[in-house]
Formats: C-alpha cells, structure tokens, sequence
C-alpha cells in the first residue's frame, strides 16, 4: 500500500507545534457544526461505515496500530487533553508507509470532542481511516508480510451469520488473529467488524486482519465451494464429540468455519450446504455458549491442531 504522501510532507508534520493542555490553540475547531466533527460523529457513534464512508477509531494505541498496518488516515482530531499524545502519534506516522498530512491533524477542545467520542471517557485522540481493500484471496491466504509473502499454508477463515452483537464480532476477530486464522468474513445481518465498537472488542485485530463484510451468505458459500475450501457449521444441534476428539472436524485443512447468531443459530442453507457439522464438547446443563466464545474454541482447537500436525511433520 502506497502512501498519499511524500517522506518530506509526513517529517514536516512532526514540525507541528504542541499545544498547551489549557489551550487548544488558535486554529482549533470551535463549532460544533464543523463538518469534521459532523464526520467524526457519525463514524465514532455509529454501526460501521457504508460505502465510501470512514471508519472512526478513538485512543492513542488505536491509531498508531492504524499507522502501523498502512492505513491511510484521513483525519486526525486531537483535544486539549489528548494534546501530549501528539507526540507519539507523529513519531508512528513518520515511521509509516501512509503517514498523516499536516492539514489533517485537527484541534479541538475537551468539550467539543466528548460530544463526538464514542466512549464514556475519551482520551483525547481519534482518527479516520479508510477502509483497507480486502479480497477473498486476501480472506484465505492471509495478510502478506513486508516482502509480500504470505505465510499461511491452508486457509483457516471464520464466518459470522447474524452475530448481531459488535462486542461478539470484535471477539471473534481478536480471536481469530490470535489463532492464526487468514481472514474472517461478516455475511450481511452481521454487525460490521469495523464499527466502533466491534473495533475495541478487537482490540485492533480488525485493523490487521483480512476482513469482508455485508456479503450474501449463499455468495459466500459458493465462492468456498469453487476455491476449495471445506466448509464446517458450529452447532449445538448436533450430537457432540468426545473431549478426546475435540471438536470431531480435522481443521488442518483449508476450511472456514461457520458461526450463527447468539440466538437462533445457524440458517438452515448453511446447515445443509456444510461439508461437516461441528460441536463443542460442554456440560449436558448447558444448552449452548456465547457467539464469541464458541468460536475462540473452536479456533483454538484449529490451531491446536494445526500445530501438533506441524510438529509431527
């Protein structure tokens, strides 16, 4: 990913003068009717971006994870008290491939900037990003390293299908980075992996992690099918494996996994088109888990798995 930017214009922003945190200085935004902070109100307190839209981010490290995966940040907007993050901010941006454009690091006060924050006690520091531009390839085969090599020897992909609750996407995304998995995919009726607060449930994940969204569940489907990829449906509704089998699918192979909404579960299109149905073996006084939690086991024992058949190799 290119950047917008020269090297010259990103060392020159480091040049921008810091305010004192009583002084949000002379060129701050003083209305609360200024189009930036319309833009970053609705990305910051709403349920994801729309075509052509932004995706909003509050917090220092947040940011700078932004800054760190190549994110093209559009916008900065900085308080009174987010003013001795700057700093910091900056040092990542001259560091990145994107960086941040002088004109783009606005300046607010602590007032105007908590009526767009998204969260109870912001820190001062939030941002616009523009979407990465994830394929399906990307999804399957991993996010590519600096030199363009990806990594992953099969594909491990995770997909929602009505998860509802961003707090339960965010987790599965987390989740899903942490074990190793290429990618993930929301079907339409997912909440958006990049809303706000999905993004802090991920605790960045979603900045790194291939991700597709608003996608029709029988398209996903058949574009599994035609790449190869086995597809296995999580189900309480399906008699369980034993402890020693795990979850009764081998997740060696390259297979993404299907997990339904909290309530109803899995629609029946994905329950027949699946190659396999798995469960998680659990307590008979429990009837089924949490949408994030049965897929953090679930991808768990996928790298379980994966790893002890690379150590046998």
């Amino acid at each position: 990913m290119r950047s917008r930017f020269s090297p010259s214009e990103r060392t020159k922003s480091l040049g921008i003068p810091i305010g004192r945190s009583s002084d949000a200085g002379p060129d701050a935004i003083t209305s609360r009717d200024n189009k930036w902070l319309k833009m970053f109100r609705a990305a910051l307190r709403g349920t994801g971006p729309t075509a052509g839209e932004l995706i909003g981010i509050e917090g220092t490290k947040l940011v700078e994870e932004a800054l760190s995966s190549a994110l093209e940040v559009e916008a900065l907007l900085v308080s009174e008290t987010g003013e001795n993050q700057v700093e910091r901010i900056l040092r990542a941006a001259a560091g990145s491939e994107t960086g941040i454009a002088r004109s783009r690091i606005l300046r607010t006060t602590d007032k105007l900037f908590a009526g767009v924050a998204g969260t109870e006690a912001p820190q001062g520091v939030a941002a616009l990003l523009r979407p990465p531009d994830w394929a399906l390839d990307d999804v399957l085969r991993g996010r590519a390293t600096a030199d363009g090599v990806h990594r992953a020897d099969s594909a491990l992909a995770v997909v929602l299908v009505g998860v509802q609750d961003p707090g339960n996407v965010g987790t599965i995304v987390r989740s899903a980075e942490a074990f190793g998995a290429t990618g993930a995919i929301a079907t339409r009726g997912t909440a958006d992996p990049w809303s706000p607060k999905a993004i802090r449930a991920s605790a960045g994940s979603a900045l790194r992690l291939p991700l597709l969204h608003s996608m029709a569940t029988p398209v996903v489907l058949a574009q599994l099918k035609i790449a190869g990829v086995k597809v296995y449906a999580a189900s309480s509704h399906v008699a369980q494996p034993s402890s020693e089998s795990g979850v009764g699918a081998d997740l060696c192979e390259s297979c993404a996994i299907f997990i339904g909404n909290e309530g109803a579960g899995l629609p029946s299109e994905v329950l027949h088109a699946a190659d396999a149905l798995i469960a998680i073996p659990m307590s008979e006084a429990v009837e089924s888990l949490n949408a994030g939690v049965a897929a953090s086991v679930v991808l768990y024992e996928a790298a379980r798995q994966r790893k002890r058949a690379s150590n046998c190799e």
